[in-house]
């Protein structure tokens, strides 16, 4: 008998608000390393899809008509291969440095949901997940890693986040 292929992928959008233009040399680290950490991304186990612009990243793609917001969005197999990849090696150090060069900010900035597979979600449907998320809490349209559902299910499911790298909603 062979295994069910899941109908499901896993979509995540992350948005930050700049401390400082993109080209000051206080995101200087910062931007050298997006190039890495998308390739580290691109490499990792159950990647599936990021959102880039014609400039090759997403550094000029606007999200909630701010200019001082930037967004990352991808497409994984699952919660534990998104998992997996944020909180290890290049992305972890970087994650562990975002105060230097974002805001820390009150409200959710971070959500995921399921998509049919091979559906490639728009800044739009991110925008309107993570309001979702900021106004209900999670629920099986937006949720968070600490509070993730499992396909076509409206139980919650607890998740794993080291202490300090992940941001309560």
């Amino acid at each position: 008998m062979t295994e069910a292929i899941p109908a499901y992928e896993l979509a995540q959008v992350n948005i930050s608000r700049f401390q400082a233009p993109l080209d000051s040399p206080q995101l200087k680290d910062f931007v050298d390393n997006l190039d890495p950490v998308n390739a580290d991304a691109e490499a990792a186990d159950g990647f599936v899809w990021r959102l880039l612009s014609e400039s090759g990243n997403a550094t000029d793609v606007s999200v909630f008509d701010d200019p001082w917001l930037i967004v990352n969005m991808s497409v994984w197999r699952d919660t534990r291969a998104l998992t997996a990849y944020l909180y290890q090696g290049r992305h972890r150090e970087m994650l562990t440095r975002r105060r230097e060069w974002f805001e820390q900010v009150k409200e959710a900035m971070t959500t995921l949901w399921w998509v049919p597979k091979g559906h490639r979600p728009t800044v739009a449907e991110a925008e309107a997940r993570l309001l979702h998320l900021r106004a209900h809490g999670p629920t099986p349209y937006a949720f968070t890693l600490r509070t993730s559902f499992p396909q076509g299910s409206a139980e919650p499911v607890p998740g794993e986040v080291p202490n300090g790298l992940g941001r309560p909603v």
